[in-house]
């Protein structure tokens, strides 16, 4: 879908804050409020919106030990690789998962309350998973940056 000026500056908005209302929205563009509901429909439709969310602090509930585990398989076979994806896909601990390139397979991020909780994951779940060879995992001492917004 190609993507005009308006609809960037849309984008823009509603990813600042996606609960304001198509009247302030219009305001904003310069548009009539059925010509932003329009136009958000359209993004919505052609999957350009995937989806809105509640974005949590995590520092409020008690999940702001985040670890970044690098994880290696024991083989590189098709298999493996899917039962593996299929596997993190279930643990809700795991915020992210990247399969990447280099010296490991996986980068996962991973939030809980503090070390004990992440040595419980460790043992409980995350090496009762198939095919891990092996797992090295960075503490996050700071958060410098974290956005969800693209930039268009």
């Amino acid at each position: 879908m190609k993507l005009d000026d308006t609809d960037r500056k849309l984008l823009l908005y509603l990813q600042q804050d996606c609960k304001q209302t198509t009247k302030e929205l219009a305001y904003k563009l310069g548009l009539s409020v059925t010509a932003i509901y329009e136009r958000i429909k359209k993004l919505e439709n052609s999957g350009v919106i995937s989806k809105y969310v509640a974005l949590l602090d995590r520092t409020k509930i008690d999940k702001n030990f985040v670890v970044l585990c690098h994880i290696k398989l024991t083989q590189h076979k098709k298999d493996f690789v899917m039962q593996f994806e299929r596997e993190v896909m279930t643990l809700d601990e795991v915020t992210e998962c990247f399969h990447v390139s280099g010296d490991f397979d996986y980068i996962l991020k991973i939030c809980l309350k503090d070390m004990d909780d992440y040595r419980n994951f460790m043992l409980s779940k995350l090496t009762a998973l198939n095919h891990i060879a092996s797992t090295h995992s960075s503490f996050s001492i700071s958060e410098v940056k974290n956005t969800t917004s693209l930039i268009l």
